[in-house]
């Protein structure tokens, strides 16, 4: 996969080479340079072919847009993926977070459920008791 994008690059920079040479040509025009102004015309058309023909190689790479927002505000693109790392990390480390906090409330709250159960069981005969005593009857709890 590499070698495919290294040709790709070694194009391109034919390719700006060729254009930074015809911007020289065409500053300093003189007729006598018309056949070394058609000489590069034809280097840039045949520069466009061979990155067409690599773009072909390439078709199934797909670039996020924010990295084109970098490049146009003038960043490095590397930056991208370093910050995409960086925000992965924060929000792998806050979702580790709630994962504990989960088992943390999961070990407390067993104990804690088996203990409420047990005060509602003991309040519920309690008051049974306390209700039969003050009418007088016995209890008989079914």
């Amino acid at each position: 996969m590499a070698e495919k994008f290294d040709h790709l690059e070694e194009h391109l920079e034919k390719f700006v080479e060729n254009i930074r040479q015809l911007g020289i040509i065409v500053s300093d025009f003189q007729p006598s340079s018309q056949a070394g102004l058609n000489q590069k015309l034809n280097f840039i058309v045949t520069g466009l072919q061979d990155i067409d023909k690599c773009r072909q190689q390439l078709h199934d790479i797909t670039v996020p847009l924010e990295v084109f927002e970098y490049i146009d505000q003038g960043r490095n693109p590397q930056l991208y993926t370093k910050e995409c790392l960086e925000r992965a990390l924060a929000k792998n480390e806050q979702v580790k977070g709630k994962i504990d906090t989960m088992k943390i409330s999961k070990r407390l709250r067993t104990p804690f459920v088996y203990k409420q159960s047990m005060h509602r069981t003991f309040m519920d005969a309690t008051w049974w008791d306390l209700r039969a005593e003050a009418s007088g009857r016995t209890c008989v709890r079914k």
